[in-house]
């Protein structure tokens, strides 16, 4: 079979979904359908509805979208059905029901943007630098009844700079995960629907991965330096790690701050009140669980994202608040 008459169901939403569906029409792979979340309700009222990034790349390239409620509606399963697919490909969408997975007569499989079975879960790219990785890449395999364990099919290594945020990593990997997507294509194509894989590793340690939210970005001042400074740039410049600017003794409401940049200082803070702020020589430094640091990007509530030199013009007597 050639890759023009081996018919594809793409499935995915986000940005990084949008990657792996560019390289396959590009490449003149054969896409039939495209399958992404309903559009998202934004603005005061919710009353404008935002496409997501892959409808909007499939209604440009002139692709059929779905956009099922419910991915076990007797309707999308009927329409899903009816594109007759030899194949589906998921990179970043949903748990899927088995009438779904094992609908196409070679499967289906997804692009995972860890080296699992570490960092199963929503959110692989940002926990891997959280935790201070210094290597991560992406994984195909085909899907079965439990989230992220079928049956690897091939992975693709990607290191992770000291000072890559996430946005770095997950650009990287956007790529490193089309290059990974088209070769398991032509992998399944070769074998005629029977690429080789192989099980997970299930004793092997590993990390879970799962989803962020505005409580997970709390940063706690009371950790060492070097997990602050992992914590920051694995949630810079989205969600966005963040903290309470809190008078020491004035009866005043905190006030929120996003942190989106810092840089070790290897200056012991041992001794002093974690959170405490102090400037020095234009630098904006905060005590941790062992050294001073530095904060060098950051936005205050209201206000645009901005280096710290610049926040300290307006900012008197850091000393007098702690961060919490």
């Amino acid at each position: 079979m050639e890759k023009k008459n081996l018919r594809i169901v793409f499935m995915g939403t986000p940005e990084f979904a949008v990657g792996s569906l560019q390289r396959l029409v590009e490449n003149g792979y054969n896409i039939v359908a495209v399958v992404t979340q309903p559009d998202k309700p934004v603005g005061r009222h919710g009353s404008v509805l935002r496409p997501s990034p892959v409808k909007e790349y499939a209604l440009a390239h002139g692709l059929p979208v779905l956009q099922p409620l419910k991915m076990k509606d007797q309707h999308f399963l009927e329409q899903l059905r009816s594109y007759n697919a030899d194949l589906q490909v998921v990179v970043a969408f949903r748990m899927l029901p088995e009438a779904v997975w094992a609908m196409p007569r070679f499967g289906t499989f997804n692009v995972h943007a860890a080296l699992l079975p570490d960092y199963r879960g929503a959110a692989p790219i940002n926990w891997a630098v959280i935790n201070g990785e210094t290597l991560t890449g992406v994984t195909t395999f085909f899907l079965d009844h439990d989230i992220d364990t079928g049956r690897i099919i091939a992975q693709r290594q990607f290191p992770i700079p000291d000072d890559a945020d996430v946005e770095y990593v997950y650009d990287g990997l956007m790529q490193l995960g089309a290059q990974l997507c088209t070769h398991t294509v032509d992998l399944v194509l070769s074998t005629d629907g029977n690429a080789p894989s192989q099980p997970q590793q299930e004793s092997e340690a590993h990390h879970a991965a799962p989803k962020i939210f505005k409580e997970t970005c709390a940063i706690d001042f009371s950790l060492p330096a070097k997990r602050i400074y992992d914590f920051v740039r694995g949630l810079s410049p989205a969600p966005g790690a963040w903290c309470l600017l809190t008078p020491r003794h004035a009866n005043a409401p905190a006030q929120v701050l996003k942190i989106y940049k810092t840089a070790k200082t290897g200056e012991s803070s041992v001794g002093v009140e974690v959170g405490t702020l102090k400037a020095e020589n234009r630098r904006l430094l905060v005590a941790t669980a062992d050294e001073w640091l530095e904060i060098l990007e950051l936005q205050p509530a209201g206000k645009k994202r901005m280096a710290a030199r610049d926040y300290l013009n307006g900012f008197q007597h850091p000393e007098h608040f702690l961060l919490k």
